[in-house]
């Protein structure tokens, strides 16, 4: 049997608004790479760094757990605009973290 992934762990948030902010640009950078730039896709990096910084000033610093709650709470946005999903926003805002942290993301190390 495989061991379990260790959880990750972002450092305690030290300015939640600026985290967002760099989360915003960097997440709108991303969506509009991966399709063609779209108004939409600021409405979706708006609201999933609203998610994030609300989640951080609570305290939240597991990533596993800042994802599970960016999918849970971008259930309620429309994405019939576009060809993204709540999932995709949560994998690109893990991705862009770990990143950011300087983690290999490749082959699950």
């Amino acid at each position: 049997m495989a061991d379990p992934i260790p959880p990750i762990t972002l450092p305690p948030a030290r300015n939640p608004e600026q985290e967002g902010e760099w989360l915003h640009s960097a997440l709108l950078n991303w969506l509009n790479q991966e399709f063609i730039p779209e108004q939409v896709n600021r409405q979706i990096a708006e609201r999933a760094a609203q998610i994030f910084v609300r989640q951080r000033m609570e305290g939240e610093n597991d990533l596993g757990s800042l994802v599970i709650a960016i999918v849970t709470e971008m259930e309620s946005f429309d994405f019939s605009e576009t060809f993204f999903s709540q999932f995709a926003v949560a994998n690109a805002v893990s991705d862009l973290l770990l990143d950011s942290l300087g983690i290999d993301r490749c082959c699950g190390q």
